[in-house]
Order: structure tokens, then sequence, then C-alpha cells
């Protein structure tokens, strides 16, 4: 294709776009309008389904399908990290030296680790009744448990996240969603329909489909940020001379990273 024809296809692709940009914009309510079609009908459909969160019931009922992409996008980052930044044979670990810590921050850090985690937890079971679910309350999990990083040492962190357990409940997450979606197929519905009784309206039982969808994300993300956060603060990686002529080469050893 040439370049002039590249640019002829350019221009009327443009310009199908703009036409369809320009008639979808006129047809919107005007600004500050009170006639809200999507939020009217997403509402009416939360409360058809006894979920209070309606937020919830968007992400993991009326647009189910969407929410699994979105997971599925943090999923893949989760894996190409680790496949990126694994040891390599030609890289040896260090055990990280202690870095001494202010008793006035340890104090803090190890009482409110158990607060943050319980916070964390609560908005994950809590998702489809009040603000929160999955995605926020399972970052909040992550960051409890990285608290014992800033009270204590890297080593302490270890300790608490054997990262290859995470890797398998971050797959189990995903799996976990999927299988939820396979469900309703097996019940003769769509994918990822909610076929499950919805229960009674603002009890953690009510919702059908929506909690269960909604603590698999809590744990894949939950779970991947720790393996994402594991695999960046492994990356603390010095090039050793093992030979130690001072003229580079040899391999590398991975030590734990240093606070400043």
């Amino acid at each position: 294709m040439s370049r002039r024809l590249r640019a002829w296809v350019l221009a009327l692709g443009g310009l199908g776009f703009a036409l369809l940009f320009a008639a979808a914009v006129t047809g919107l309510p005007e600004f500050g309008g009170s006639w809200h079609p999507y939020g009217d009908r997403a509402v009416r459909a939360a409360l058809a389904r006894h979920t209070a969160n309606v937020v919830s019931a968007v992400n993991f009922d009326q647009r189910a399908f969407d929410t699994l992409g979105e997971e599925s996008i943090l999923f893949g980052a989760v894996l190409g990290a680790v496949v990126l930044l694994r040891q390599t044979r030609d890289e040896h670990r260090r055990p990280p030296a202690p870095a001494p810590v202010s008793p006035p921050v340890r104090r803090y850090a190890l009482l409110a680790l158990p607060v943050t985690l319980l916070i964390g937890v609560y908005v994950v079971a809590h998702g489809q009744l009040s603000p929160g679910g999955g995605f926020q309350g399972g970052v909040v999990v992550a960051t409890a448990l990285h608290l014992l990083y800033i009270a204590v040492d890297y080593r302490a962190l270890e300790r608490i996240r054997p990262v290859g357990l995470y890797e398998v409940a971050d797959a189990a997450g995903e799996a976990a969603y999927l299988l939820v979606g396979a469900g309703a197929l097996v019940a003769g519905a769509a994918f990822l329909t909610n076929v499950l009784p919805y229960g009674t309206f603002d009890t953690l039982s009510s919702g059908g489909t929506v909690p269960l969808l909604n603590a698999a994300i809590g744990v894949e993300v939950a779970c991947g940020v720790v393996v994402l956060l594991a695999r960046f603060l492994d990356q603390a990686v010095e090039i050793e001379d093992p030979g130690g002529d001072g003229n580079g080469g040899g391999g590398a050893a991975r030590g734990g990273p240093e606070r400043p």
C-alpha cells in the first residue's frame, strides 16, 4: 500500500469516526439535566437482584464480562512480571542486611497492620452492600502485609509472604471467576448470568453471584499485588565479579531491597 493510499484510508476513517462521534454527542441529554436512563436502569436492576451497592451490581452482574477483562489485565501484568523478573541461572541470592527502624515507626506499623488487614477483608466481604469491593479491598489487604516491611525488615515480610503460594492463589482467584461464569452455562443461562438465589436484601448473602465474583476478585487482586510488589522489591540486583578482579563480568547477586 502506497503512502498516498494509506493517507486516504486514514482520512476516510477519521471522517467516519468524526461523523459518528458528532451524531452520538448530539443525542446525549443536556448537561445537568434530570434524565439519566442508564443510572435509573442500573439502580432498578440492582434492587431487583437484592444488591444494595449499585456499583457492585454493575461490575459483577450487569457487566460482569467486562470486569473479567479488567481482572485479566491485572492477572496478565502479574504473569508478565513473574516471567520477566524471575531469577536467572547466573544469579544467586544474598540475604538482605537488616535495616534499623525507629521505635515509633515500628510501633505504629505493627499496630496498623492488623487493623488495615481487617479493614481490607471487611471491604471485600461487604462489596455488595457498601462502597468498596474486591478491587479496593484487595489492594488494602496487600498493603497491610507490606506494613511489616516498614515495621521490621524485608526478611520478616518474606516469612509471611511465600510468593509461590500467592502466585497459586492469584491464579485460583482468576479461575474462580471463570468457574462461576461457567456455572451459569451449566444452569442453562448465558455466561456469568446471575443464576443463584438473590437472598435477603442488605445481608452478606444477598446478590446471588455478586458476592462470589466479588470475593474472587478480592483474592486475585490481593495476591496479584503481593506477587507484583515481591518481584519488584526483589530487583535490588548488584553485579559482582566472583573472581574479585574488579573487571566486571560474572554473575548477579540478588539481594533484598534496602531502605534509603
